[in-house]
């Protein structure tokens, strides 16, 4: 097989839309063109195609179409969740569980709400980035309304114990949310199993399109609007329905579904190889996140001595991304890096590869020798100083 370049490895920041997808969805910016909410032909057309949607999503969920709420986002979801459930929940309590490795959708709507006087706590992680569940346990007090603890980390692809944070939670009667945008449709997840009360869902990083996500809300569960208008999505987000972006959601969560028994195997070697290759070869390779309660298709290193930033500047055609975010001149390191307890410089040096449906063993081998090549010669990249 023929190796093509540039070679993309950064599908945890997005993933490219699947051409079964876009197909599905293109009669729906010109043929069918309605609007859902119409009461008449042009609206009625689209409104079954959004119900199956909702069916698709919620198949690969394991819950029902009547319990997705349409968003633009993971982010909008989550601050859906929070804030909505804050105020709902106001007169039972004011307090609400999460981690320090959160993504900033979840840390900066729950350092708003501590702004606005709730009561925020932040457990910490342990140096795979996992909360302890009995953590979790011994931070509920009788105000403690909501948990919220990712599926899986955005950076270091560590999974918690969701399972047992989830029972723990109902053990307790306390709702418990967690963004998924990482997890659902790369690994089985069932809403019931892990007793999720809301769950946040982006259809851009399962091969749909970007502006488009989803919130599972339990039945019984009440989450007071934060987007007036119009009374859509049962009142929890009003606005014109993106219908193009909903019949891509679906089928783009219909095709992980049905994928889902090859596909995480296969990302997960391809994971490993790329971890091996480069570990048995370079000193000082150290890796992020727990060794096996993780995701299959990320991986993340820190490599000593050697700046991430210079790093990926000079892979070249081999897109990857730091854990670090960088502001101008001044790289700062990751909040999730740091929280490992490992030091500044664990973060500066750290490096995400995000693998995907259309990375093949030949990219891999050659993201291996360009990894190998220029961490051993370091000339060629600028080295890591305090």
């Amino acid at each position: 097989m023929s190796l093509t370049l540039p070679i993309y490895l950064d599908y945890n920041a997005t993933t490219p839309v699947d051409e079964r997808v876009l197909e599905a969805m293109l009669p729906y910016f010109s043929r069918k063109f309605g609007n859902a909410a119409s009461d008449h032909l042009f609206g009625h057309e689209v409104q079954g195609s959004i119900y199956k949607a909702r069916r698709q999503i919620a198949n690969l969920i394991g819950a029902k179409a009547e319990n997705i709420v349409f968003t633009s986002g993971a982010t909008e979801s989550d601050n859906i969740a929070l804030f909505g459930i804050a105020e709902k929940y106001a007169t039972k309590g004011d307090h609400i569980i999460t981690c320090v490795t959160e993504h900033k959708a979840i840390l900066d709507s729950a350092r708003r709400l501590e702004q606005l006087g709730k009561n925020i706590t932040f457990l910490p992680v342990d140096q795979y980035g996992r909360v302890d569940p009995e953590a979790v346990r011994n931070a509920i007090t009788p105000h403690t309304i909501l948990i919220s603890i990712m599926a899986a980390n955005n950076e270091i692809g560590t999974i918690p114990d969701l399972k047992a944070i989830g029972a723990i939670a109902r053990e307790h009667g306390v709702l418990f949310h967690t963004d998924g945008a990482q997890y659902v449709g790369h690994l089985p997840l069932n809403v019931d199993e892990y007793n999720i009360d809301l769950l946040s869902i982006s259809a851009h990083k399962i091969y749909g399109p970007k502006g488009i996500g989803a919130l599972y809300i339990r039945p019984g569960v009440e989450v007071e609007p934060v987007i007036y208008g119009g009374g859509h999505e049962q009142g929890v987000r009003s606005g014109t329905l993106n219908v193009p972006g909903i019949v891509g959601f679906g089928e783009a969560a219909q095709i992980c579904a049905e994928h889902l028994e090859t596909e995480v195997p296969r990302l997960r070697n391809l994971t490993q190889r790329l971890w091996e290759g480069i570990s048995k070869a370079v000193e000082g390779v150290e890796l992020n996140g727990h060794p096996t309660e993780r995701l299959p298709h990320n991986l993340n290193i820190s490599i000593k001595g050697i700046s991430s930033r210079e790093l990926i500047v000079q892979l070249g055609d081999i897109a990857i991304s730091a854990g670090s975010a960088c502001n101008a001149a001044v790289a700062k390191a990751s909040h999730v890096i740091s929280a490992l307890g490992f030091g500044e410089e664990r973060g500066l040096t750290s490096l995400r590869f995000g693998l995907g449906r259309y990375n093949t063993e030949e990219e891999i081998d050659y993201v291996i020798e360009k990894v190998i090549g220029l961490a051993n010669s370091k000339t060629h990249v600028l080295s890591y100083s305090a």
